[in-house]
């Protein structure tokens, strides 16, 4: 019988946890205890011990009363890691539960990480009351407020943990969800001005046999669809809208970790890629926005969300960052360039109109990005219709040649009569 690990700091959580083994084995699903205590455990002994998660991260026991406690914490989330990875290679885990502070909640999202999509993941912590992006990681991790501080058993935390410890019951009975196994799972990512060329290729796509999974462009959500390639359930990407990479340079909030698109590149998977959005920065309300950009094209966009129109002197660096991602990948990659705008607001006449600016981020791709990449230009703005069903076709074309993964670059057999970037 599959079995949930409970993973956790038993040396201040012990009867917490106890108190959700119970809930759970009462409902008859059976629990592993993993201790990822820096000290000893007290009022309860786990399954797997500390000196085992640390033994598994390359270290000996010792080191965690030696250490200083941030090098101690690492070492426990990656050996917490590693023993989920094993366990769930040995028979697939039902779930998994982690309770606990910013140390706790740091060592046991570590591990959740490390595990498939859909293999139910909860943690109770106060933390998740603020940002919670370096906890989650792209990863289907549930997160419960607990409302006071998991510190002993009373008639508030009682309450949370049983409701924590149902919630995850009741995932773990209802089981996974069945899909369409005969479908190929490609993605997309999606932005409010982009979304007339995502509409255009997902429908496409769909009309040619594929599920699409779409991704938000907002941070987390291009991090998300970059961790589901890592998994391997992802066989292509449309990337859309790289809106992101822009907060990345310029520094606004919806900045991805700096490994976005790198991930169909690395897994040798085939990607199209387009500038979508690459026109703006995203900031929030426009209070939020730095007093260094006042003097700055701004736009609201909604009550929470203000854009900043980019220069051409970051859309140069812009394009010279995904030049650069591009020339590693070990798969097959397509760019292409819409040359009459790269988002709703940047259009003939739009308030982000700015030719000069595009053609500095066109320039400095196509001028770093290798020969072997295939960079197609087209008379189009990025909604429009057509755009939208040429990237789709072309990411087709790639999926259906089914060519071997090596380690030379890929050699474009284009024969889309558009121009090149020489």
């Amino acid at each position: 019988m599959a079995k949930v690990a409970l993973l956790g700091t038993l040396d201040s959580r012990g009867a917490e946890f106890g108190f959700v083994r119970s809930c759970l084995e009462s409902q008859g699903i059976g629990t592993i205890l993993i201790d990822a205590g820096e000290s000893p455990p007290t009022e309860i002994e786990p399954d797997i011990s500390r000196q085992e998660v640390a033994a598994a991260a390359g270290w000996n026991s010792h080191l965690l009363e030696t250490e200083e406690r941030a090098t101690v914490v690492d070492a426990l989330a990656r050996g917490a890691a590693n023993v989920l990875t094993d366990l769930n290679a040995t028979e697939p885990l039902a779930g998994v539960f982690t309770l606990g502070e910013s140390s706790a909640a740091t060592i046991g999202t570590r591990a959740m990480r490390s595990l498939p999509f859909g293999v139910p993941k909860v943690l109770l912590s106060t933390v998740v009351a603020g940002d919670t992006r370096l906890y989650l990681g792209g990863s289907d991790i549930i997160m419960f407020y607990p409302v006071v501080e998991i510190a002993g058993l009373n008639r508030i935390s009682i309450q949370v943990l049983t409701n924590a410890a149902n919630a995850l019951a009741g995932m773990v009975r209802g089981g996974p969800v069945p899909f369409a196994a005969d479908k190929m799972v490609v993605s997309t990512t999606v932005f409010s001005l982009t979304s007339g060329a995502v509409d255009a290729a997902r429908a496409r796509l769909e009309e040619l046999g594929y599920e699409v999974l779409a991704f938000h462009s907002v941070g987390w959500g291009g991090d998300s669809m970059e961790a589901m390639v890592r998994s391997g359930l992802i066989k292509g990407v449309l990337d859309v809208t790289t809106t992101e990479l822009a907060d990345l340079v310029v520094g606004g909030q919806n900045a991805p970790a700096p490994s976005r698109l790198e991930a169909a590149g690395e897994m040798g998977i085939p990607q199209v890629v387009s500038l979508g959005a690459l026109d703006m920065v995203n900031f929030g309300q426009r209070s939020d926005v730095p007093a260094r950009y006042d003097s700055r094209l701004l736009l609201s966009h909604t009550p929470f969300a203000t854009l900043m129109r980019t220069t051409a002197e970051e859309c140069a660096t812009i394009g010279s960052l995904i030049a650069d991602k591009l020339n590693r990948a070990r798969g097959p990659v397509t760019l292409m360039v819409p040359m009459r705008g790269f988002s709703g607001v940047d259009t003939t006449g739009g308030l982000f109109e700015d030719p000069e600016a595009d053609q500095a981020l066109i320039d400095a791709l196509c001028d770093r990005i290798e020969s072997w990449v295939e960079v197609l230009k087209l008379d189009n703005h990025i909604n429009d219709h057509e755009f939208g069903v040429a990237m789709a076709d072309r990411l087709h074309q790639w999926l259906r040649a089914g060519e071997s993964i090596d380690s030379t670059p890929w050699s474009s057999t284009a024969s889309n009569p558009v121009a090149r970037n020489d």
